[in-house]
């Protein structure tokens, strides 16, 4: 299992690598950036693909190992993925209410300069948009008390 986890985090940290040095050393224009496009979808293509397949071999460890929970008080493996699999709606629906609120905080902001007296009516939008985490935050609560 230790093997899995160092390879998908040399995975992540691979990336981000290599994210910060086309950051650090664009190329430049004229140098012809055809093989650009294409070279970022075969790596995103293969990046995923493999951690598909090891998140897939990965659950078939998890589910094929023995109970490792003691009276001690320890957290069995399953009960570790159902806590993790609560949080998951929460952190969704709060990454997904971050870019709803962006767009309709700028839009509103806008707005305000033209118009003040819809104030209220610029609140009301973006307190729609930060339901979203809200009912995340719900469901998750909801799935907690199923544990």
């Amino acid at each position: 299992m230790y093997w899995l986890i160092a390879l998908m985090t040399f995975g992540i940290l691979g990336l981000i690598a290599c994210g910060f040095y086309f950051e650090l050393n664009p190329r430049p224009a004229q140098a012809g950036r055809r093989w650009f496009k294409p070279a970022l979808g075969t790596n995103l293509a293969l990046f995923v693909g493999a951690e598909a397949v090891l998140i897939f071999i990965g659950a078939q460890d998890v589910m094929a190992a023995t109970e490792a929970a003691a009276a001690g008080g320890e957290i069995s493996i399953g009960m570790g993925l159902a806590i993790i699999g609560v949080g998951i709606p929460t952190a969704l629906s709060t990454i997904a209410a971050g870019i709803a609120v962006g767009p309709i905080g700028a839009a509103s902001l806008a707005v305000l300069a033209e118009k003040p007296e819809i104030f209220g009516r610029t609140l009301i939008y973006l307190g729609l948009a930060e339901g979203i985490a809200i009912y995340g935050l719900v469901m998750s609560i909801l799935l907690l008390d199923k544990i």
